[in-house]
């Protein structure tokens, strides 16, 4: 937890405060001057005041969302005032923006009359494409929200209700499926009466809990028909008078508990009385109606979720609203429909069934996740979420009529995931689908590495791959059992080279092909028991389509057996590589960085080649360059004949591509600066793929990018080999481990169909 002064020199450090305002346009010269204000701003004036529609477009509008409090009801600090809610609704701010990119202005208004704070709010309607309401008290808040929704075009939502009740029914939806137990079945206690609590019940209704199996209890105890001083609120979940008067009364026999009151008001002996398999969320903040641990501890057959960070299945509202409003804004939603929170909700549920990104992993400290009891909902720091909600969302609002666009929802997705700096996650999905269709026998030969584990997990969830693992069985065994990794069970395949069957044959076979180059049998025979050499064994012999090796190697160790086993593919004349680089918006593929150290023409033209078709096969069109310290003749030098040379054996060869040169790297990469110099250019748009003349530069280039440009770099993708291996760095991921298997199906894949 953070120290109280921690939190004040958080605050205080630099710029004031957590947020700023930053233009979007250039701002640097007389003329951007009199574009931004006068005079030229008058001309979106004009045109917004003939069709006040086209606001959307010529102002911010569109993704600008107001935070508004009033104070009242400021986290557990009760009604501290609007100014002193400031800094949370700052806060917000920020996740709006990390999460979902979304522009907020916070606005604290101190006003606590509901139809004075209703005109201020409504007043401000033009300026926002949408209204966040934070921490207002209940009963007002729900009055707030009625009537401004009524008013307004844009959409209005009660993050305190709405948020928490679509996170934790995201949950539910994945608990009752665990325990078993379907929805409208399900005997619910509500511990709490206010904003939140009554929007929770609301929002189980929706998904299908019904209403009468739901006790709501608040501070004076069980809210019944006939009790005294219930308002309307309330009122609405008041059930026949049972004789139940107490919490304790209420939770015997329960399917659910459900918390939004106080700490410390759930004993153990209460859990004891709730029926089989118990959901259990108790989200009271910081302190829980009762402590996980203590939960667990009285019913281990309990699925738990709290409002806490340090326990499994925090409900958190920050994987609801940023995304929503994304959705919403990007449709212009008119306001926020039942049916957009169910999809949220619905959303978040199924990602929970997906395999979790290393980077997800990373960020908690390597911890891995499956669903199940420890893992309800998903994570936080969760890329996916905005892709996965968002786009479900959009859908929804188009559906329930409340969309002012309609768009592709398809292209949307890849758009937004696009914009939380994953480019690549189109194509790489398309590469996981591609393999997923027809997948391979690939074989691991570092598969006692924890890395390498994770990932055949993910593999085997998606079906990318049958792997098939080399080294100890039981140090892998004891690795999946300490991690909750289950794909032994599942029949992935474990072999020990040194007790392999197949140890002589394969040493055999290898002297058989190395015998003329210096090797002997014995030489042979230490050489297959090593699980790299091994394994290339199994590739060459057919009993495996292809490899994945290298987080524990160098280079050499790695590239070696495949060209002394397997050889070069009919018609390369080398082999060669390339490297994915992954920008927040793009991705360009280098060659070669790894393999060539000073390549002739005729290498070059060769690398040029199969990189473009390795391009191509995952459905991208390559649009190559050959790039130079020269542009099309400028420089007179030994290097720029190379680079004319190799692209006149390319046109020669394959007269179809699309590859032009020879040119700087920045000429290559600016369509409008290539055009505006050298118009005679053949390429269509900005180049994909970049040849460098050296594996100098072509290194130099990739590590300058990973290591202060922002890219991720996945590779090195080996080409020209007769059959897949591929390559992978000391540092790869969890993930690149995943793309570089899935990238080496599909070129079995592609192997297979041009040898039939």
């Amino acid at each position: 937890m953070a120290r109280k002064q921690d939190a004040l020199d958080y605050h205080l450090r630099d710029r004031r405060g957590k947020i700023e305002v930053v233009p979007t346009k250039p701002l640097v010269t007389q003329l951007d001057l009199s574009l931004a204000y006068t005079p030229g701003v008058a001309e979106p004036c004009r045109e917004i005041a003939a069709d006040e529609a086209k606001s959307w477009d010529y102002t911010a509008r569109g993704n600008l969302v107001a935070v508004i409090s009033n104070g009242t009801a400021v986290l557990g600090l009760g009604d501290i005032g609007a100014a002193a809610g400031k800094p949370v609704m700052e806060g917000k701010a920020c996740l709006f923006k990390k999460f979902a990119d979304i522009d907020v202005f916070d606005l604290e208004v101190a006003e606590t009359d509901v139809d004075r704070f209703v005109d201020i709010v409504a007043a401000l309607e033009p300026t926002f494409g949408g209204i966040n309401l934070e921490d207002i008290a209940a009963p007002a808040c729900f009055e707030i929200e009625r009537k401004l929704r009524e008013r307004l075009n844009i959409p209005v939502f009660h993050d305190d209700q709405h948020g928490t009740a679509i996170i934790s029914g995201a949950a539910l939806l994945n608990a009752s499926q665990l325990a078993g137990k379907e929805l409208g079945a399900l005997r619910v206690v509500v511990s709490g009466a206010g904003a939140a609590a009554i929007a929770c019940i609301e929002f189980f209704v929706s998904l299908g809990v019904k209403r009468e199996l739901v006790t709501l209890v608040d501070s004076r105890g069980v809210i019944y028909e006939g009790r005294a001083g219930l308002n309307e609120h309330k009122a609405r979940f008041a059930g026949p008078d049972t004789g139940a008067r107490t919490l304790a009364d209420a939770m015997v026999g329960a399917d659910m508990f459900m918390g939004l009151s106080v700490g410390g008001v759930v004993t153990p002996a209460m859990l004891e009385t709730m029926a089989e398999r118990p959901i259990i969320f108790a989200l009271a903040n910081p302190d829980p109606e009762i402590a996980y641990p203590d939960a667990r501890a009285a019913r281990a057959d309990a699925l738990v979720a709290t409002g806490r960070s340090d326990y499994p299945n925090q409900v958190n509202n920050v994987l609801g609203f940023p995304s929503i409003f994304r959705g919403a804004l990007d449709v212009r939603a008119s306001s926020v429909s039942e049916q957009m929170k169910v999809a949220a909700a619905r959303a978040l549920a199924r990602l929970t069934h997906e395999p979790v990104p290393d980077s997800v992993i990373s960020a908690y400290g390597g911890k891995t996740f499956k669903f199940g009891p420890d893992y309800l909902i998903p994570k936080p720091f969760d890329p996916r979420v905005l892709w996965w909600v968002a786009p479900t969302v959009a859908q929804a609002a188009i559906d329930s009529g409340v969309a002012r666009l309609a768009i592709d929802i398809d292209e949307y997705r890849e758009r937004l995931a696009r914009r939380s700096g994953n480019a690549a996650y189109s194509i790489m999905r398309g590469v996981v689908r591609a393999a997923k269709h027809e997948p391979r026998r690939i074989v691991f030969p570092e598969a006692q590495n924890p890395k390498i584990l994770r990932a055949v997990q993910i593999i085997v969830d998606e079906g990318i791959a049958r792997p098939v693992l080399l080294g100890s069985r039981a140090e892998i065994e004891s690795y999946c059992e300490n991690t909750d990794l289950d794909f032994l069970e599942r029949g992935v395949e474990v072999i020990e080279p040194a007790s392999a069957g197949r140890m002589d044959a394969y040493a055999e076979e290898l002297w058989r092909l190395r015998q003329r180059k210096g090797m002997t049998r014995s030489m042979a025979r230490s050489l297959v028991s090593k699980n790299h050499y091994y394994g290339m064994m199994m590739v060459h012999s057919g009993e495996a389509d292809g490899l994945v090796a290298g987080l524990t190697l160098t280079f050499p160790e790695t590239i070696r057996p495949a060209l002394q086993i397997l050889g070069l593919t009919p018609g390369a004349e080398a082999a060669t590589s390339m490297y994915m680089m992954l920008f927040k918006d793009q991705v360009k593929f280098f060659a070669d960085p790894t393999i060539n150290i000073d390549p002739n023409a005729e290498k070059l033209a060769n690398t040029a080649i199969q990189v473009s078709d390795a391009v191509a096969a995952m459905g991208i069109k390559p649009r190559v360059a050959m790039i130079s310290f020269s542009n099309f003749g400028s420089v007179v030098h030994p290097a720029v004949d190379k680079a004319v040379r190799a692209l006149e054996l390319v046109r020669q060869k394959r007269p179809e591509l699309e590859i032009e040169g020879e040119m700087q790297v920045d000429y290559a990469l600016d369509k409008s600066k290539l055009d505006e110099l050298f118009p005679f250019s053949r390429l269509s748009d900005a180049a994909n793929v970049l040849v460098f003349p050296n594996l100098t530069a072509a290194n130099a280039a990739y590590r300058v990018l990973k290591a202060i440009g922002g890219a991720q770099a996945v590779g090195p993708i080996l080409l020209g080999i007769r059959k897949p291996v591929a390559l992978l760095q000391n540092e790869s991921t969890v993930d690149d481990i995943v793309t570089m298997t899935a990238h080496t199906v599909l070129t079995a894949q592609r192997y297979d169909g041009a040898s039939s």
